[in-house]
């Protein structure tokens, strides 16, 4: 049977005591098993009535074993030993720490950086692609498929026997896909993509990488009744009375790996909490620590270590932070545990959990950046070595044309009580990899919180707290001319100039908000990518 374990310290503790008597008294945790729409109120109420099916997926899902078993089956006759998955956000994340965990390689592909494509499309004799998005209107994905299209004729292979298409049932992506012959599989279609771990979404490219997912659903099914009970002791209910009852609210949420078996989950966890907050930017700011837990914290923080299913200690004594959480399980059980806390979190602070922050006015920027070509009328403040400098949201550079001093300037308008710092990297999330590390560095030198996304992987390329919530953002924003630019079959521009458009169009969007973003662009790839490790991590003058 699934062990969990949620054991709350200090300002957390405190946050157990005072709501989880309240959420067991209005049945919370049965209300949200029970698909009951009406918990986050009546504004929610349309939304949340189409996205409650997570709650059941343990068992829903289980048709799923034997439908991904016969695919794998025929899909053996191609000589396949290699996945990639073309998704994005909830599409790509629970696959990635599924497969991780088990140890199962597949190739995650959630960029649109040409040079990143261009990297997975590579010994295609051996390739299977599974496409995943819940409409088909995915711009990345879509040009993903496209590129793998091509490349497939192009080898004198059929792209009908090697992709395979998860989406939900209905949607364009179904009928396009099954007009073409492909394998298709359809998913549940109300559940969101951020809560989708545990749908075709999450088992199809897990199972056929090769995942025992009938195992990651009886991790699942056997917590799935502790977590639905309305008991002082369901770790849900505790998880998510710790992330958002402190008073006052600690709303930074430090996910750390302290020796979790579940590989990559502070990402997944991440990108859920991140997603399920409101429109207005209310909600938690969730950051994946770098590294080990900070050795100080930030007042309106809460550290949650995760460690190992059979870690003997509670993580007390190891953290200075007063106020912890610590959290064990295996990956099916935590998945769900999550889930749950979420929403009884978005309940406590009012919060629809299944609406999300407002990202399309940065997409309707990018197709406009797009159209109009981008970098028209963008000229650099000033070019430091291998990097152009850019300021946007205000007049607040001081005019000294150094990178230094650009980031003195940016800090500066850091709030030192409630702000913190995103640093969104669209550059390769592998080749660039030790990039993340400036987070940590930027931490020590600000006292502040530091996220760090690879854009357009995270919603924090798109900065989805430009409108307020858990304090105000300063955001520094790194490009760079890819090597080699890659076509899109059949469409009318390039990746490279779509994943500039997106960059561009994620500054334009938080700079509208009034957020200061600094844009540091790489017009030589290794040059500047050193100068901007040394800057970020020496922090400025």
């Amino acid at each position: 049977m699934s062990t969990l374990s949620v054991v709350a310290t200090g300002a957390a503790a405190d946050a157990v005591a005072r709501h989880v008597p309240t959420l067991v008294a209005d049945e919370v945790a049965g209300r949200i098993f029970a698909q009951d729409p009406t918990l986050w109120g009546a504004a929610a109420e349309e939304e949340a009535s189409k996205r409650l099916s997570w709650t059941g997926l343990a068992r829903s899902s289980r048709p799923l074993v034997g439908e991904i078993a016969a695919l794998k089956a025929e899909l053996d006759e191609v000589g396949y030993d290699r996945v990639v998955l073309c998704g994005m956000g909830g599409s790509s994340l629970a696959p990635e720490v599924i497969c991780a965990t088990a140890g199962v390689p597949i190739v995650i592909l959630d960029s649109s950086d040409p040079d990143v494509v261009r990297g997975a499309v590579t010994d295609l004799a051996r390739t299977v692609v599974v496409v995943s998005s819940k409409s088909g209107s995915t711009v990345e994905t879509d040009s993903q498929r496209r590129v793998f299209e091509q490349a497939f004729r192009d080898a004198g292979l059929d792209p009908a026997q090697r992709i395979v298409v998860v989406t939900d049932p209905g949607s364009p992506l179904e009928q396009a896909a099954r007009g073409d012959g492909y394998h298709v599989v359809v998913a549940d279609p109300a559940v969101g993509g951020r809560y989708s771990a545990l749908t075709a979404f999450g088992l199809v490219p897990s199972g056929l990488a090769g995942v025992d997912i009938e195992a990651l659903l009886d991790d699942a099914e056997a917590v799935a009744d502790l977590l639905a009970a309305d008991d002082d002791a369901n770790p849900a209910l505790r998880l998510g009375a710790a992330m958002a009852g402190t008073e006052p609210l600690r709303d930074k949420l430090v996910l750390v790996d302290a020796g979790t078996e579940n590989a990559g989950f502070p990402a997944w966890a991440e990108q859920l909490i991140a997603e399920s907050t409101g429109k207005d930017g209310t909600g938690i700011l969730p950051v994946v620590a770098i590294g080990a837990e900070p050795g100080r914290l930030y007042a309106d923080g809460t550290v949650v270590r995760l460690v190992a299913t059979d870690a003997d200690d509670d993580g007390g004594p190891e953290s200075s932070a007063d106020s912890l959480v610590t959290v064990a399980g295996p990956l099916g059980a935590q998945f769900l545990l999550w889930e749950v806390a979420t929403a009884v979190a978005g309940r406590l602070l009012g919060i629809n959990p299944f609406d999300q922050p407002d990202v399309e006015s940065a997409k309707a920027a990018a197709r406009e950046l797009l159209e109009q070509g981008v970098g028209a009328g963008d000229e650099p403040a000033f070019t430091d070595g291998a990097v152009e400098v850019r300021a946007l949201g205000g007049d607040w550079l001081t005019g000294t044309a150094t990178l230094a001093t650009a980031l003195d300037d940016l800090l500066a308008r850091l709030d030192p009580e409630h702000g913190y710092v995103a640093v969104m990297a669209y550059l390769d999330r592998e080749a660039d990899a030790d990039l993340e590390n400036v987070a940590r560095d930027l931490y020590d030198r600000t006292g502040r919180p530091v996220t760090f996304g690879w854009g357009p992987r995270f919603l924090h390329s798109t900065g989805q707290y430009h409108k307020g919530g858990p304090g105000t953002g300063v955001y520094v924003q790194i490009t760079a001319t890819p090597a080699e630019d890659l076509p899109v079959p059949g469409r009318d521009f390039t990746l490279g100039q779509f994943i500039a458009s997106q960059a561009a169009g994620d500054a334009r969007v938080l700079a509208d908000h009034g957020r200061p973003v600094l844009r540091l662009h790489l017009t030589s790839h290794d040059a500047g990518l050193a100068q901007v490790r040394a800057l970020l991590g020496q922090g400025g003058a």
